[in-house]
This record gives structure tokens, sequence and C-alpha cells, in this order.
């Protein structure tokens, strides 16, 4: 692209576990923009719509505990 010769290989073979990690920052980065209209207007929306936020977050906050639990998380 710069016209400047490349050296190497082209193709490196990365761990899977850096794919995990990107899918677990857009599905959270993905909660974030669902969550942050919410927090704007919440006041006006009454109890039930702050409780299926919550039910939300708590989805979320199982699936990041399973992820925790199976050591998804873990770099070695």
């Amino acid at each position: 692209e710069c016209g400047v010769p490349s050296t190497g290989d082209s193709w490196v073979q990365y761990r899977v576990q850096y794919y995990v990690y990107a899918l677990l920052f857009v599905v959270f980065d993905v909660e974030v923009v669902f969550m942050y209209p919410w927090a704007l207007v919440w006041k006006g929306l009454g109890p039930a719509v702050f409780a299926e936020m919550l039910l939300f977050i708590g989805i979320l906050a199982v699936a990041l505990v399973y992820a925790w639990k199976k050591g998804v998380l873990e770099w070695e």
C-alpha cells in the first residue's frame, strides 16, 4: 500500500482467545448502546420499564458469570 516491499509471511495465526475477547467486548458494547438512551429518559417511563432493564442487565450478568466460570476470561 505504501510502496515499501513487505517482509515476512503475510499470514499470521492468532489464538482463538483474541476472538473470544473481541466478541465479549462487542456484546457488552452493544449493551451500553441500548442502555444509554434508556438512562436518559428512564424517570418518565415507569417502574415496568425499569424492571425490564434490570432483567436485561441480569441476563448479561449471568452470561458474564458463565464465561468467567468456564475460564474464557483467563489469560494464559
